[in-house]
């Protein structure tokens, strides 16, 4: 592991920052992660994940990569876990918990649809990466971790990196956050084994929700809310973590217009 760390640093310090013209790593001064690190020698392995990972498996939306690119994953792993932040890989962040493999967080973000100005619901914090790719595209994020620990240590780290867009609470994610409803996107991280209602109807007319359903067998879902009702698309198999709280949970009186 020394040898492996020494030849990361050495690779690390003979990386070259890019100008703040290049789009494909540069972290700007529009971009909150430029308030706690200036200087990210991280960009080149950054931009090897999002070239190797994300483009080679079809994401194509360039705001999303642009994204994925910007935002500081290594910040979002604990100490130990750094040297892989940008693996192909799922990572532990504690608590029986883990970060979302790169490509999954950006096809999910894709799937979500999410541009500036929309308001977008998570469920599942965890370390607070995917909460910090939305921000990035310009979301007013709300987002919600059952974990009291994860979500004080994502708080910390997102407030830290500047994304003063994203707003943390501990709580269940099964009954959503309905004073901040409607949501144009909610974007869920841990897999129920239905989709809950209540955070159907808390989706605004033309939102999407992107969720992991199932238990032993999950498969990537987005149910949008058109005018005839919930339209659903099933994208993938994946594997998440359980979703836990409470459960389903009766919808509360839809305060908005469905239609």
């Amino acid at each position: 592991m020394r040898r492996a760390t020494i030849v990361l640093a050495a690779l690390l310090a003979s990386c070259t920052a890019p100008t703040p013209s290049d789009e494909r790593g540069a972290i700007t001064a529009t971009s909150p992660a430029a308030v706690a690190v200036p200087t990210d020698l991280y960009v080149a392995a950054r931009s090897r994940m999002v070239d190797d990972q994300i483009v080679a498996r079809g994401i194509r939306d360039p705001a999303v990569l642009a994204a994925m690119r910007r935002v500081p994953r290594h910040e979002f792993v604990p100490e130990r876990w750094r040297e892989e932040a940008y693996a192909d890989h799922p990572l532990p962040i504690g608590e029986e918990q883990t970060i979302s493999q790169p490509y999954i967080v950006a096809l999910m973000t894709e799937l979500a649809a999410v541009g500036p100005g929309a308001r977008v619901l998570e469920v599942g914090t965890g370390s607070g990466y995917q909460a910090a790719v939305l921000a990035e595209l310009g979301a007013e994020v709300h987002t919600i971790e059952i974990v009291a620990p994860l979500a004080r240590q994502a708080r910390a780290t997102l407030e830290r990196l500047g994304y003063g867009r994203v707003h943390v609470r501990h709580g269940d994610g099964y009954r959503g956050w309905p004073e901040a409803a409607p949501f144009t996107a909610i974007v869920v991280t841990a897999a129920p084994p239905e989709v809950p209602p209540s955070l159907l109807a808390q989706l605004a007319p033309g939102g999407r929700l992107v969720i992991p359903v199932g238990t032993s067998d999950q498969e990537l879902q987005v149910h949008e809310r058109t005018a005839d009702g919930i339209r659903i698309q099933r994208v993938i198999p994946v594997r998440f973590v359980p979703m836990t709280g409470d459960g389903p949970v009766a919808p509360s009186p839809t305060p908005f217009p469905t239609s």
